[in-house]
């Protein structure tokens, strides 16, 4: 058995080094070549350019259609008031926003971004609860998926404590 199991771990963390189930996985930067997403995935190839809302009355200029990857501009995170406070909020220099989406068909949405951001869904005030989440293809630029069951209605996606001032991001709906 490892003494010091718990600081070793931590120094793997803090090095990056593959653990656990992503151990497989290659580092981003070992990739040769771009892999094209396949499937439901296929419009991240194609992303536009939207602004994330600050504010839930910004939201209406911040929709993006099921299906239409977006590169999303993000804002400073001390200048977003969020529709639900998300679970991880980030800090001052983190960036985050809000963008609006609608879902015509009950189903398994997939939620894929090209960041580690923390991302909350959110209807009638109440966060919708995932149903599962890994990494994306490998080489294909997506970082996380996160799935969900939705009804058909309106939505919010949330996006929080993310590095940068933009991510891609699309929203497919999964078979």
């Amino acid at each position: 058995m490892i003494k010091n199991y718990p600081l070793l771990m931590a120094a793997a963390l803090a090095l990056g080094l593959p653990m656990g189930a992503g151990a497989t996985e290659k580092p981003p930067g070992s990739c040769t070549a771009p892999v094209k997403p396949e499937g439901p995935l296929t419009a991240w190839e194609n992303p536009v350019e939207l602004q994330a809302a600050g504010r839930d009355r910004d939201l209406a200029a911040a929709t993006l259609p099921v299906g239409q990857a977006a590169r999303v501009a993000l804002l400073q995170t001390p200048e977003v008031r969020y529709a639900l406070r998300p679970e991880k909020p980030g800090g001052s220099v983190s960036h985050g926003g809000m963008v609006a989406f609608s879902v015509a068909e009950a189903g398994t949405y997939r939620v894929a971004l090209g960041s580690g951001a923390w991302i909350d869904i959110v209807t009638d005030g109440k966060a919708a609860v995932s149903t599962g989440h890994g990494h994306g293809p490998a080489c294909t630029g997506i970082r996380k998926m996160v799935d969900f069951a939705l009804e058909p209605g309106d939505y919010i996606l949330q996006i929080a404590a993310n590095g940068a001032p933009q991510t891609n991001v699309l929203i497919a709906r999964i078979p």
